[in-house]
């Protein structure tokens, strides 16, 4: 089997209209919303090449000649190439459609949601799904709750009040790592999470990896305002 070395490519999806991040998506496509300064696929594409990423396949949709542009004029340090959904396929249909571009389709690739934020080691990643056997790999996190908690001793009564916890429980990251076979496992239009997904649980070929460090999904006005506090909180 390959080792994690090998992955040299991957997929970005950004079709998607991010009509909860109206009025940022009215001019410019999600992929290209700015945090603390700097545009997410920006920030993505940096992440991957440190991680040995050569090509990135970016599926786009919603003011893709906005992102093509941007992405053309933004001196990226890895090849870049778009390729636009005339209509939309769904997170499952664009990841095959973007996938079938990708230079080496009969080796491994990293697939990432252009809205997510986060940092963390790719190359550990792609080693855990290698270690696994695995056709595919789900980066795990664990986002913050939007409420605090109380915590209860055993005789009922109150403890502390704990604000903004992390959930007990982990979600799908939106970062993967996936084997070649899996193109063919992917739905040409739907949603990979509810057909291609269970049925490799059910195989138990399906791992999941844990995301240790900052994750955040930029889904709404205040998900932005939010990112760029922490941020700036964590820099230098």
């Amino acid at each position: 089997m390959a080792s994690a070395a090998a992955v040299r490519q991957a997929v970005i999806l950004a079709g998607g209209t991010g009509s909860r991040l109206r009025p940022y998506t009215d001019t410019v496509p999600k992929a290209m919303i700015e945090i603390a300064g700097r545009c997410i696929i920006d920030h993505q594409i940096e992440w991957l090449a440190e991680a040995g990423v050569r090509d990135v396949i970016v599926s786009a949709g919603h003011l893709s000649d906005v992102l093509s542009d941007h992405l053309a004029a933004a001196g990226q340090p890895l090849r870049v190439r778009v390729v636009v959904e005339e209509e939309p396929l769904g997170r499952g249909g664009g990841l095959k459609f973007a996938g079938s571009h990708l230079p080496e389709p009969e080796h491994t690739w990293f697939a990432l949601n252009s809205d997510i934020w986060t940092r963390f080691d790719l190359q550990a990643m792609a080693a855990h799904h290698v270690e696994r056997h695995a056709v595919a790999t789900i980066g795990l996190a664990r986002p913050r709750m939007p409420w605090g908690v109380v915590e209860v001793d055993e005789f009922g009564r109150v403890a502390d009040f704990v604000e903004a916890p992390p959930s007990p429980y982990p979600i799908n990251g939106g970062i993967y790592v996936f084997a070649a076979e899996m193109l063919d496992l992917l739905p040409g239009v739907g949603d990979h999470e509810r057909s291609t997904f269970p049925l490799l649980a059910k195989q138990r070929r399906l791992a999941g990896f844990p995301i240790e460090g900052y994750w955040r999904a930029i889904d709404t006005p205040k998900d932005v305002s939010e990112a760029a506090k922490d941020i700036g909180a964590t820099s230098p």
